[in-house]
């Protein structure tokens, strides 16, 4: 039996991943600094976003995931904040055309600044440092300044996901994600794509079902629902301090909820059931994510569910699998059938980005396209196999036109790598290659449910 919970009840157990600041004092004055400001969500937020991926677990809807690896405090701007939201967008609509259901769109973005290590240190040359954590911790630059924890950088971080959650509820409710012009936008995109033919027929099949709804009189004009969408948050429970901080009392129901962002995940590094974050997580009743790696056994998932669900209350947990091209059929397969027999409610979303990362020839780190394309492919199967609904993808994507990843319509290799690589951590897709990912995964749904039904566009737009 799980013992009391509380906000802080985290600190008596074992932690992983936590910075070593060398002021705690400095470290506690934040804290309660933090504890003292306004919630950047709020619990009905989180709720609403709970009851979306309710319908995601029963198949009737999709969730796409996605945004920056680390967020940058260097990169922070409107523009960038935008594109990002935009591809989302553009994204949203294909795959909500092609698998005819709502997609619940979750960005990584307003809170995803610290970032889990496989070493504490790095080792240049002679010199030994402590590794970069993420902005909210200390800077990429390898200096011995650069590099120490300074928990002043816990209340940027706080201040660059106000203005973000700002910017992004302006532009989900005030017209900019209107969907005649979000399909625009895919029309441009489809345009100057080398695999043009191949999405022009989804592409037509849409401006019908527009001019359609258009002649029966269902324009943004007048129904909202088609010039404003839902749009939630979400980053990795690592960092417990902050997160406590900002951890409040619903007046309403009384429950605990974490206002950092709506939604929050504990990664595959971080996951043992007697540790920090586990313990955290599981008091908090926002919807959470699990990673689940190529270790973990299905017993040990079992045990994981249960203390992060014990109700079994369908869209609290969604488990996001990061197996690696050619693995997910025999690593998956074994925890969706047996969360399946044990009855379990919950969402299965694919992370196909992890599990691909290697070093190019170049020195960068970078993720192969056809590879992200095939674990995609591979978790449907499953799904299909276990007679199970595949929820949704958890991408790590930016608006920019970046190059990280290599492969994709524009085959950029190895050799492109060092003319635009911004990242402050782990490789993403650029616009361009998230869309054709959004393709791929349309052409998926579409096999599931069969014939396109042109008024879920109404409906799903206001997810």
């Amino acid at each position: 039996m799980a013992g009391a919970w509380s906000p802080s009840s985290w600190r008596d157990k074992p932690v992983k991943q936590l910075p070593n600041y060398p002021d705690q004092a400095a470290l506690e004055a934040v804290e309660k600094e933090l504890s003292g400001m306004p919630p950047l969500v709020f619990a009905g937020e989180a709720r609403k976003l709970k009851k979306a991926l309710s319908d995601v677990s029963h198949g009737n809807a999709f969730l796409l995931q996605g945004g920056d690896c680390a967020e940058s405090f260097a990169e922070f701007g409107p523009n960038k904040i935008r594109d990002t939201f935009r591809v989302l967008l553009q994204m949203a609509v294909v795959m909500t055309y092609g698998g005819s259901m709502p997609i619940v769109k979750l960005g990584r973005i307003a809170g995803q600044f610290s970032k889990p290590r496989s070493s504490d240190t790095e080792t240049i040359g002679d010199l030994t440092l402590p590794s970069y954590r993420g902005d909210n911790i200390n800077s990429i630059e390898f200096t011995e300044e650069a590099r120490m924890p300074d928990p002043q950088r816990l209340l940027k971080g706080y201040n660059q996901a106000s203005s973000t959650l700002n910017l992004i509820r302006a532009f989900a409710h005030g017209g900019y994600a209107d969907l005649k012009r979000v399909h625009g936008w895919n029309l441009e995109f489809i345009d100057d794509n080398p695999l043009k033919e191949r999405y022009e027929d989804m592409a037509e099949r849409i401006n019908d079902a527009l001019r359609f709804m258009a002649a029966c009189g269902v324009t943004s004009d007048n129904v909202s629902a088609l010039r404003r969408t839902n749009f939630y948050t979400s980053h990795e429970a690592l960092h417990l301090p902050y997160e406590e901080a900002l951890t409040r009392q619903d007046s309403i129901t009384g429950d605990y909820y974490d206002t950092s962002a709506h939604f929050l995940w504990v990664g595959a590094r971080t996951h043992q059931e007697d540790h920090a974050q586990i313990e955290f997580i599981r008091g908090i009743q926002n919807p959470l994510g699990l990673k689940c790696s190529p270790a973990l056994e299905p017993d040990e998932l079992m045990r994981l569910i249960d203390t992060l669900n014990p109700e079994n209350e369908s869209g609290r947990l969604t488990l996001i699998a990061r197996m690696g091209a050619g693995n997910v059929e025999d690593k998956l397969s074994p925890l969706v059938r047996k969360v399946k027999e044990e009855g379990r409610n919950v969402v299965w979303s694919c992370d196909p980005m992890h599990g691909n990362t290697y070093k190019s020839s170049t020195g960068y780190k970078t993720r192969q396209f056809d590879n992200i394309l095939s674990e995609v492919r591979e978790f449907f199967t499953v799904h299909k196999t276990e007679g199970t609904h595949p929820g949704g993808i958890h991408i790590e994507m930016t608006g920019q036109d970046v190059t990280e990843c290599v492969g994709g319509a524009y085959k950029l290799d190895d050799e492109d790598l060092s003319s635009r690589y911004h990242t402050a951590c782990d490789p993403r897709l650029n616009a361009n290659q998230a869309l054709e990912l959004a393709f791929l995964v349309a052409d998926e749904l579409k096999a599931i449910r069969g014939d396109d039904v042109t008024s879920v566009l109404v409906d799903a737009a206001a997810e």
